[in-house]
């Protein structure tokens, strides 16, 4: 072994010597078992709807659910928004909808719902299949505000997945500002949302500003028949 070598080899072993130390200290990532088919929860997923009973929802002005259960979904039926009973911050969350397989109206008045992140921020529901309307309307949009990378629409009545990662606006220090949170949306496993920013500004209709530290899942009611299945969430 020349001199050379030598000096490289001493150099490296006291450069793994803190490295090591500094990987040891690290925590230890906890298990989860990921879902055995796509789409379905890991083990930390909190499951909101599995088509069995609405027990982990309420109306947004409380009171028993007046949407239908019909084939494993929950279904729309002009009895107003729904919400979940928990509230949340950041999440990861999954979801699977479908508009109504018979087409009526055009526009915003075609198999339009929403899900509202803490009740305040909408990714929108739309049956945006050969269905055109305003860029920021259409589905996967965050409503009123950003419209989606690409329309990954599928044909009417067919199922469609939602997997949104959302990181809450925070009150700043000064409990008057807000640090931004974001945004990032797949649909149907299509990037559409890719980490955009929230403000914190309302996309609901009532006058709402600022940030909170949690809100529930909303779900829209907006007197289109659109159903919904397989909704988990993980809290981040």
């Amino acid at each position: 072994m020349t001199n050379a070598v030598r000096s490289l080899l001493i150099a490296g072993l006291a450069l793994c010597g803190p490295l090591t130390g500094y990987l040891n200290a690290q925590e230890e990532p906890p298990v989860v078992s990921p879902g055995s088919k796509a789409g379905q929860p890991p083990s930390d997923a909190i499951v909101l709807f599995d088509g069995k009973d609405f027990s982990q929802w309420e109306k947004v002005r409380g009171g028993e659910v007046g949407w239908k259960l019909e084939d494993g979904a929950m279904v729309v039926t002009r009895s107003g928004n729904i919400k979940t009973k928990e509230s949340f911050g950041d999440v990861q969350l999954h979801i699977e909808w479908a508009a109504p397989a018979e087409v009526k109206g055009q526009g915003q008045g075609r198999g339009n719902s929403g899900v509202y992140l803490q009740g305040r921020y909408e990714i929108q529901v739309l049956d945006s299949y050969q269905n055109k309307t305003y860029p920021n309307g259409q589905a996967g949009a965050f409503y009123g505000n950003n419209p989606p990378l690409v329309n990954a629409s599928r044909k009417p009545g067919e199922w469609q997945t939602y997997d949104i990662v959302f990181i809450a606006p925070k009150p700043g220090e000064d409990g008057k500002s807000v640090i931004p949170g974001s945004f990032t949306v797949f649909h149907n496993g299509v990037l559409i949302q890719n980490h955009v920013t929230v403000s914190g500004k309302k996309t609901t209709a009532a006058v709402l500003s600022g940030a909170a530290a949690k809100g529930p899942l909303v779900l829209q009611d907006h007197g289109n028949p659109v159903r919904y299945r397989n909704i988990w969430i993980r809290p981040l």
